[in-house]
């Protein structure tokens, strides 16, 4: 594998300075390579160079101390690429890649950063690899479990005792311990959380204070609290919460054959529900999902107290939403489409959750992935 860049133009608003060295990262799968932007203080983006990666990239995560951005690819050999990232100026350096045991739709690091987690959809399985003082992957996976049908994503919770790993296919989530000096999983009693039949489990995130789960369902765009043990990590059902508006005319979707992959079942999908990704803002206060089929982001209030979720309302933004994230500062959302040739940044309104639209800029093709990477200080 060979990275290289090229340079574009800057979209954003002239003279603009840098929001305290934020860069933004989109990952598309079908260019095979990743976009990087500057996310400017007036929620403008400065399109910056894109970096060859391999076909299919698809899901991305950041080490801890923002030293490295690691990149999966989905396509054969299945493979993650490690890329150090440059704070003054957000440039990636190809670093090393080295194989994964499956093709994983998500990857993740845990707290300490010394460990990548990786999901398979396909291969209804996880893995764990360590990573080097130099950040560069293991070939060998120190640990390969069998999980529920269609694993969808995998995180560990705000302690870095626990770990969870929702499966779209057996609506269930998985709960197991990890172990930060092994990284070996083992499995918590209960092993699974058990959701309603065709709900979906996808993707989850958890409050800052590691009260509560949230746990996005993509066959029908609600939102479930689970509250956490402290003690064992066990999910308790709380509540759950419609994402789309009481208008919406899709009905409930199912599973999809290889999540979108080359040699898919085809079937008629065009009035499914098919929600994408959730984020919640870093004071706790708003939480976001992302849904593909009406391409719409839906938000919610949240009580910090009893992680219960109120829904606000949708706003329309890029074709067919994967993913998005938020800045670590919480004023702004990026949102990448997989079928849009542009990516758009929103101001979040911190009375009430708002989003309105402060930039948009050229995206690659398949735009799938979405990290943003805020440095405390602005490069010298």
């Amino acid at each position: 594998m060979a990275a290289s860049s090229a340079s574009s133009a800057s979209v954003s608003a002239a003279g603009a300075p840098a929001l305290a060295a934020t860069y933004v990262y989109v990952s598309n799968a079908e260019d095979g390579d990743i976009s990087s932007y500057t996310l400017q203080v007036d929620g403008t983006l400065a399109a910056g160079a894109r970096t060859t990666v391999a076909g299919m990239v698809m899901p991305m995560a950041v080490s801890p101390d923002k030293r490295l951005l690691y990149a999966a690819s989905r396509a054969k050999p299945f493979s993650v690429y490690t890329f150090t990232i440059n704070p003054g100026n957000g440039a990636l350096r190809f670093l090393a890649s080295s194989p994964l045991a499956e093709s994983f739709p998500y990857i993740s690091l845990d707290k300490s950063g010394r460990y990548l987690l990786g999901a398979s959809y396909a291969g209804h399985l996880v893995s764990v690899n360590a990573i080097g003082a130099d950040g560069r992957v293991a070939a060998g996976a120190l640990q390969v479990v069998p999980v529920g049908r269609n694993a969808h994503s995998i995180r560990v919770d705000g302690s870095n005792k626990f770990l969870y790993v929702p499966c779209l296919g057996s609506d269930q989530i998985f709960q197991f311990s990890f172990d930060v000096a092994t990284g070996r999983l083992a499995s918590s009693t209960p092993a699974v959380a058990q959701m309603p039949a065709m709900s979906g489990p996808r993707h989850f995130v958890t409050s800052s204070d590691n009260k509560f789960l949230y746990a996005l369902s993509e066959l029908k765009a609600t939102v479930t609290t689970f509250a956490i043990n402290p003690e064992t990590g066990a999910l308790a059902e709380l509540t759950t919460v419609a994402g789309l508006p009481a208008g919406s005319t899709l009905g409930p979707g199912a599973p999809r054959g290889g999540a979108g992959l080359p040699g898919a079942p085809v079937r008629n999908t065009d009035n499914d529900i098919w929600a994408a990704d959730i984020h919640i803002t870093p004071d706790d206060k708003f939480l976001y999902i992302s849904e593909r089929t009406s391409s719409s982001v839906g938000a919610f209030s949240v009580d910090a107290a009893s992680g219960k979720l109120t829904f606000l309302g949708s706003t329309p933004t890029e074709k067919q939403p994967r993913s998005f994230a938020i800045s670590a500062n919480g004023r702004f959302m990026v949102v990448s489409g997989e079928k849009s040739a542009t990516l758009s940044a929103y101001a979040i309104d911190e009375a009430s959750g708002a989003l309105k639209l402060s930039g948009k800029a050229p995206a690659g093709k398949g735009a799938n992935w979405v990290e943003i990477v805020s440095f405390d200080q602005a490069p010298a």
